[in-house]
């Protein structure tokens, strides 16, 4: 358990360095680093996901997408297992977002297990957050 929870909070700081500088678009500008441990702790307090892999690639699934970092520096740091975990759910801001979207449903069906995991506790945050506040910049839709 011990390397396990070492492994884990590994990931934790790799992150938090990552987001350093990156705020979410709430009123109150909530550090970015909040949204994959909140989604990680989804995956551990309320589905009670102890797989590793699964709770590191939620704590990094937003590094590649939203940082410099790259696959290759996930791998080196944390595996293949969690490179391709955090690939499947790493979308390529490259395509405009109603492309993205598109393809995450499409994808959706055929992505492993431990993907459809990080991505399901991904999405269930965003939409506590969308309850809690409205984003800065985003119009009211209620």
């Amino acid at each position: 358990m011990g390397s396990e929870m070492a492994r884990l909070l590994e990931a934790v700081d790799f992150a938090a360095r990552k987001h350093k500088d990156q705020r979410r678009k709430d009123p109150e500008g909530t550090p970015y680093i909040n949204h994959p441990i909140g989604v990680a702790r989804i995956l551990a307090h309320e589905a009670g996901v102890t797989d590793i892999v699964v709770l590191q690639a939620a704590l990094l699934h937003d590094t590649v997408e939203d940082t410099d970092t790259t696959f290759s520096e996930i791998e080196e740091c944390f595996g293949a297992e969690v490179r391709r975990v955090v690939e499947e759910v790493t979308d390529d801001k490259t395509l405009p977002k109603m492309e993205r979207k598109r393809l995450q449903i499409e994808h959706a069906p055929v992505c492993s297990r431990r993907a459809k995991l990080v991505k399901l506790a991904d999405k269930l945050y965003n939409l506590r957050d969308l309850n809690r506040c409205t984003p800065q910049g985003r119009p009211c839709r209620r």
